[in-house]
């Protein structure tokens, strides 16, 4: 974001809300926007899918299973992401090669099948170290989550802190095995 935005790139940034994050990425989402000057665009859920889905499975159904965890990222996040997608030739993510075990070897550039566009990944070889670095020359914005050891951050009922020496997405969908751990926005076609 910060790149996009002070170096006057015609990219428009976006975020996803699925009506279950943590009060600390509403406050980021409100300090990028007077940092940079710029209203963020912002896609939420279809209403009407939230609500079939906790009528049908209740309001946590993801603690249930992963199968169920998916959906909920289906409805929360995907669906968002389509509209969001749509009609752009190409998007551009903050993914790490380094941030987990499911995105190991990921490429700087990418086609994303699944939404039928251009991927661009221009941080996947950055260390931490480096984006923590970046984070305080610049003195970008980051979610204050990342200061009580949260180093990867979604949906509140779905992230943790993690202990020291834990995978960095050990937070994240803690109930479940570290190969399922994607929430379906970033995996290969035909894998999740």
């Amino acid at each position: 974001t910060d790149i996009i935005m002070t170096g006057g790139l015609p990219i428009e940034i976006f975020s996803l809300d699925t009506g279950r994050l943590p009060a600390e990425t509403y406050a980021l989402i409100g300090e990028v926007e007077k940092r940079y000057g710029a209203t963020l665009r912002i896609y939420f859920p279809e209403s009407g899918a939230v609500e079939t889905f906790v009528r049908a499975h209740g309001i946590n159904a993801f603690y249930d299973s992963v199968a169920l965890r998916k959906v909920c990222c289906q409805v929360r996040k995907i669906g968002p992401l389509g509209r969001a997608l749509a009609g752009k030739k190409a998007w551009v993510t903050g993914l790490r090669a380094a941030q987990s075990v499911t995105r190991a070897g990921l490429p700087l550039r990418e086609f994303d099948a699944g939404n039928g566009l251009e991927k661009f990944n221009p941080l996947s070889d950055w260390s931490e170290t480096e984006v923590w670095a970046y984070i305080r020359l610049h003195q970008v914005p980051y979610n204050a989550l990342h200061d009580q050891f949260y180093p990867s951050i979604g949906c509140a009922p779905c992230t943790r802190a993690i202990a020291v020496g834990e995978d960095v997405r050990a937070g994240r969908w803690w109930w479940e095995n570290p190969e399922t751990k994607e929430c379906g926005l970033h995996v290969k076609e035909g894998k999740a």
